[in-house]
């Protein structure tokens, strides 16, 4: 029962003030954010790639109050483009990116997000790689859906991703699951309400196995985030019997969280991309880490007792 009092501390400005302000945090947070700027990154998307691994690129960043702010966000991820370019990675270095930090909360929100989107999302197709939109809470998604299918129209290998502890995933994934898709399962890191949401942990497993069985089964390219080694057990089950190759579905990750799984899937074959966020804003992406699992909120709390 933490995880929501965990997420409604990644709201809270006194919350943030206090836990960055401790002395320990910076060594834990490196653990799942390996750096402040591009020039922090490039090493390590060089030593992810040389272990056989692919990449999802993710600047962290959602506070977006103005739409200046939001150009900025476009901007950094323009700076990473020209940064992977000479790295000739192609798709095995992606990025992620939240429409919010595009300034889709503001006023005519959708119109500007697209707007900031859209070059990045270029930029990402002339290097031959591409991005793909992750899900924010439940109140964003219609207009990420549109944003991702008007996208499509022009580059159609954009990604999106959805979430199974939302009722409403089951008729998304039918609906996305048509050839050329590219779609991220998730279990869903926001905190939603009863009316909208499953609460219970096994209601959002069962969820989950029922989603990839239709993204399996379907004419698109599912990615399986998932640390759970049940349900990576239950995707490599459901591929197989959808008669898919290694190469027509893959495994994601998050940097700094079983990596030894992440080089064995690999070494087996797998396409595992590693979730890797960079950037100076990562209050709202840490405090979602710990959240979403307890392991992740030990190793800090004791690194907090034992460091600070």
């Amino acid at each position: 029962m933490l995880g929501p009092v965990i997420l409604a501390a990644s709201r809270s400005d006194r919350m943030r003030r206090l836990i960055s302000a401790a002395p320990v945090t910076k060594q834990v947070v490196d653990r799942f954010i390996p750096g402040e700027d591009v020039d922090d990154i490039v090493p390590v998307v060089r030593e992810l790639a040389d272990h056989g691994l692919e990449l999802t690129m993710d600047v962290v960043g959602e506070d977006i109050t103005n739409p200046a702010q939001a150009a900025a966000a476009r901007d950094a991820y323009l700076e990473l483009v020209d940064r992977l370019k000479p790295l000739e990675l192609g798709t095995r270095a992606e990025m992620s990116v939240k429409l919010s930090m595009f300034g889709q909360a503001l006023e005519g929100g959708h119109e500007l997000a697209l707007s900031n989107v859209r070059p990045v999302v270029e930029a990402a197709a002339e290097i031959g790689t591409t991005v793909t939109l992750d899900a924010e809470d439940h109140t964003t998604l219609d207009s990420m859906f549109a944003i991702h299918e008007e996208l499509r129209k022009d580059f159609p290998q954009t990604g999106c991703v959805i979430q199974a502890y939302l009722f409403r995933t089951e008729a998304d994934a039918r609906r996305l699951a048509g050839s050329g898709s590219r779609v991220r399962l998730v279990k869903g890191a926001y905190k939603e309400p009863a009316s909208v949401a499953y609460q219970d942990k096994h209601e959002i497993d069962r969820a989950y196995v029922r989603i990839l069985r239709t993204l399996m089964q379907g004419e698109g390219y599912p990615m399986i985030g998932s640390h759970d080694p049940r349900l990576i057990a239950i995707g490599q089950k459901l591929a197989h019997q959808a008669g898919r190759k290694l190469d027509e579905y893959e495994f994601q990750m998050l940097y700094g969280i079983r990596t030894d799984e992440h080089l064995r899937l690999a070494a087996e074959g797998h396409r595992m991309r590693v979730y890797t966020a960079y950037g100076t804003d990562w209050y709202g992406y840490f405090m979602r880490r710990l959240a979403e699992k307890p392991a992740n909120l030990r190793f800090f709390a004791r690194s907090m007792l034992t460091k600070g």
